[in-house]
């Protein structure tokens, strides 16, 4: 199956984003995951770094953070 220019487009800007995620470089992560979005706004692992970043913009997680997302509320 052939990978549309678009899809890598999402794929690069998500992988960029994770990335960027990983090393706590959260605005920045937010902006690439927005990049994916803009090729395919209905990715749904892309809305939901996006709100991570969000979260940990607004409260930074700890300096040992091992990249694990704890959910505040069921």
């Amino acid at each position: 199956m052939m990978i549309t220019d678009n899809m890598q487009s999402v794929l690069k800007h998500y992988n960029l984003g994770l990335a960027l995620y990983k090393e706590r470089k959260f605005p920045q992560a937010k902006e690439e995951f927005q990049k994916a979005l803009s090729f395919h706004p209905t990715d749904g692992p892309s809305k939901l770094y996006i709100d991570r970043c969000d979260d940990y913009i607004a409260d930074p997680p700890p300096e040992d953070w091992d990249g694990v997302y704890n959910m505040k509320t069921k």
